[in-house]
């Protein structure tokens, strides 16, 4: 155990010599692995500290000024610090930091828009989606009619002809643009024009771009699209949480979705965790940051064709691409492929692609991401050598003495970028 590691656990291991191993544990691997999932970051040190902080110990019902328990004033000040760093970050007229999650800022967004049984047209899971736009056994399946559009089999790119057409069809009260494995730029403009011709309102989730929307490298949703929902943990680096934002007219009433309408008290420890991440986010790097992620997905997309691999749509226009498993290892489902790559402390997580012929629990994807790996400081010549080993692994097929020298070699580059020295 390294004495960063002892300063960094001491109480625990004063009170808990149960959990304190894995703790360490934790720490080695995320230390020893390299971490492509694309909805994982690092944060920082000061993140951290804001997360551990006394901001844990204090209910904070409400909303700044106007709170339901006493000594909230500095609550108040970390909310208001949040929330205008947050309008100043996106260019946005309202926002609401208090979710706890992104699935949790979905919920209230419909529970501002739409009644029980209203339909909600939303990207399919199997092709690109989010489990909270509308997967059956999810609220938002359980409670609103999901008519779901899908990508183009040719391009595997979002079909605006046919959303429009389902649009007509079904005149959905809310139309969610947005996805959790989708590689192409989104036209949220587009979607909001559609929204526009049919009467519904537009709801853009943009959990997995947020970073790169702040630093102006994709197109924002903000200046066309009612209601805008997010994590805060994915490309935006910061804590595990969720945020809305909204057009001013629409901010009274996803305060009272968020609260009372779907949570209690706010978690002020991961509030004031978002207040540190976006003025983070503020700062010229963030943008440098971000282009760097672009630039490393590049290099690892181009990698990876440059070996015989298929990418849905061809490639990527942003952080993550999804690899197609069946031209290049046939018989190689996606379950097998996660588990050899972290035998090789490679992290990834198998994914359907669209038409997908193989079951959710296998599939014949793999989601790759970049953010995690450009906060580590991966440039783009490690991200050539990273898609040489998931190359090499595949291909081998489980033989371990592959997945061992490979493992060797990830730990190497692993030692020249530590994280939280």
């Amino acid at each position: 155990m390294s004495v960063a590691t002892q300063s960094a656990f001491g109480a625990i291991a004063a009170v808990d010599p149960e959990l304190l191993p894995v703790m360490q544990a934790e720490v080695t691997r995320q230390q020893q692995t390299i971490e492509l999932i694309a909805s994982e970051n690092h944060v920082s040190r000061a993140v951290l500290e804001a997360l551990g902080s006394v901001f844990t110990n204090k209910y904070a019902e409400g909303y700044p000024g106007k709170r339901y328990y006493g000594g909230c004033a500095n609550m108040d000040t970390v909310e208001d610090l949040a929330r205008d760093r947050a309008k100043k970050l996106f260019g946005c007229d309202a926002v609401n930091v208090q979710p706890h999650s992104g699935a949790s800022a979905n919920i209230a967004a419909f529970l501002a828009v739409l009644k029980p049984g209203d339909t909600i047209l939303s990207l399919d899971l199997a092709h690109g989606g989010h489990l909270s736009h509308g997967l059956k056994v999810n609220i938002s399946g359980l409670l609103y009619n999901i008519v779901p559009y899908q990508v183009d089999a040719k391009t595997e790119q979002v079909d605006f002809a046919e959303i429009r057409r389902l649009a007509i069809e079904h005149k959905p009260t809310l139309i969610i643009s947005g996805a959790s494995a989708y590689p192409r730029t989104l036209d949220f403009d587009k979607f909001s024009e559609i929204a526009e011709e049919v009467g519904a309102v537009h709801m853009a989730d943009i959990a997995h771009i947020a970073g790169l929307v702040a630093a102006g490298l994709h197109p924002s949703p903000i200046p066309t699209t009612a209601i805008v929902t997010t994590t805060t943990h994915k490309t935006l680096r910061g804590p595990r949480g969720g945020m809305i934002m909204c057009k001013e007219d629409w901010g009274k009433k996803i305060n009272s979705r968020v609260f009372p309408g779907s949570q209690g008290g706010p978690l002020m420890h991961c509030i004031a965790a978002k207040a540190v991440a976006f003025a983070e986010a503020l700062k010229p790097d963030f943008k440098t940051y971000q282009q760097q992620i672009l630039d490393n997905a590049q290099a690892l997309a181009e990698g990876l064709v440059s070996k015989g691999n298929r990418l849905v749509s061809g490639g990527t226009d942003n952080h993550l691409m999804l690899l197609d498993l069946r031209p290049a290892y046939p018989d190689v489902t996606g379950q097998q492929a996660e588990d050899w790559l972290g035998a090789a402390n490679i992290v990834v997580n198998k994914n359907m692609i669209p038409f997908d012929e193989r079951k959710p629990t296998q599939t014949s994807g793999l989601r790759l991401g970049t953010p995690a790996t450009t906060t580590r400081g991966l440039k783009a010549a490690d991200m050539v050598a990273i898609a040489g080993w998931i190359d090499r692994v595949l291909r081998a097929e489980g033989d371990q003495a592959t997945i061992d020298a490979v493992r060797g070699e990830v730990l190497s580059m692993c030692e020249q970028f530590p994280l939280y020295e």
